[in-house]
């Protein structure tokens, strides 16, 4: 069972080791028709908190999702129904887009992305930002006999993990479970229509970038998000980009589609790419102004500490610490590493220059995910947020196992996926 697994591997691994020497570099220059009818939207108690990039109307307005006020002492909805027990895992798909809008999607919607060419599987599910123990997380509420086969694999195969969210606890990344310090079969606290109290039964990735929680959609209901609000469409990878466009075309204005596959350099692997296959970097790279802008701020903050889902100014995780200081130079970053992976095209180790961001695999339930991102400052040294009791830090960058790839940041298309992403 992947919790007794998890126990034993319980160590946070987001720390990266020196393997070379020199002396940080000077900073120098890079190398360089949505249809417009809307569905009534759902009664909404709060505000709306955006989840993912793109753009929901074709004009730059970011995607959002409801966020419901917390209005009631203890959520009794998520324990009132009787459990159902959860069918065996037939067979993994891969989770290439999600669909996502404020209001419930239609079956008609559903039917029609669905019917597109290349479209191996479906699943509606809810997707929100919901404050947990006072932090906004994203959150997805799902059918866990079915959605199952779209998680990452080693979580996919627990059927004890998808029982125990069926019985109305939450599941967590392994990354937001270590790094946060939560304790597995303790309880956090979820602030959505209703105040609840969720144990906690698992730390383990579903392998979907920026997502830390899993509630069953009985929960997420419960919790006030929209009913069946957003939608996980398996398709090949290299078909991605081109589906992507004709399922925009047959959303709903106020609707978004959103690629979930990252990919990034890794030894042996194809060519390396940073944006989406079949997509390219806008704009060019970050000036030489900017870079030196981003790298000050960062070094500024070095001797900080490390606090799981902070983004400074005084206190910061990794993708926090990027963030943060690529805003001082004008540059709007996502939130989350995996997200910061597309914001622009992959470098080899052996080009990389000042400002460069480095990715690494950190995760041990899903080794591919991306969980880690630092700065390269040059001549073999990077600035990351490393891990709870630890500071911010320069170290020398390591290209061993973990090493994932590497990416040159281009603000146009970094700006297009902070759009919709908190």
């Amino acid at each position: 069972m992947l919790v007794s697994a998890l126990v034993v591997a319980g160590t946070a691994t987001g720390a990266v080791l020196a393997t070379v020497g020199g002396k940080p570099a000077a900073v120098s220059a890079p190398v360089p028709g949505i249809p417009r009818t809307s569905p009534a939207p759902a009664k909404i108690t709060g505000p709306v908190v955006p989840m993912l990039g793109g753009s929901a109307d074709g004009l730059g307005t970011p995607i959002a999702v409801p966020l419901a006020r917390a209005s009631a002492s203890a959520s009794a909805a998520s324990r009132s129904a009787k459990p159902v027990p959860v069918a065996p895992l037939h067979g993994l798909k891969q989770a290439s887009l999600l669909v996502v809008a404020p209001f419930s999607l239609s079956p008609q919607v559903r039917a029609a992305v669905a019917r597109q060419p290349a479209v191996t599987g479906t699943e509606p599910i809810e997707a929100a930002k919901i404050q947990i123990n006072g932090a906004f997380t994203a959150v997805l509420g799902v059918n866990p006999s079915s959605f199952r086969g779209y998680a990452a694999p080693s979580a996919a195969a627990s059927a004890g993990l998808w029982q125990d969210v069926a019985d109305g606890g939450i599941a967590v990344s392994y990354t937001m479970g270590t790094l946060d310090k939560l304790s597995l079969g303790g309880q956090v606290t979820v602030s959505g229509r209703q105040l609840a109290r969720l144990p906690v039964v698992a730390f383990g990735t579903v392998g979907i970038g920026g997502v830390d929680a899993v509630v069953s959609d009985s929960v997420a209901r419960s919790l006030g998000m929209p009913a069946r609000n957003a939608l996980v469409v398996s398709a090949p990878p290299d078909r991605v980009a081109s589906l992507a466009a004709r399922i925009k075309a047959v959303l709903p204005r106020g609707a978004s589609v959103e690629p979930l596959v990252t990919e990034v350099t890794r030894p042996g692997g194809p060519a390396p790419v940073g944006t989406i296959p079949g997509t390219s970097a806008a704009g060019g790279a970050m000036t030489a102004a900017q870079l030196t802008v981003a790298l000050r701020a960062a070094e500024s903050r070095r001797g900080l500490p490390y606090v799981w889902g902070a983004a400074g100014p005084s206190s910061f995780d990794c993708s926090g610490l990027v963030e943060w200081s690529f805003a001082q130079a004008g540059v709007s970053m996502p939130r989350v590493a995996a997200d910061q992976a597309r914001t622009g095209p992959a470098v080899p180790a052996s080009q990389l220059q000042p400002g460069d961001l480095l990715f690494y695999h950190t995760d041990p339930t899903d080794p591919g995910y991306i969980s880690h991102v630092a700065i390269y400052l040059g001549n073999g040294w990077m600035i990351q947020a490393p891990q709870p009791g630890m500071n911010v830090e320069v170290v020398p960058a390591r290209f061993g196992s973990q090493f994932a790839g590497a990416v040159r940041v281009y603000p146009r298309t970094a700006a297009g996926l902070a759009a919709g992403l908190a």
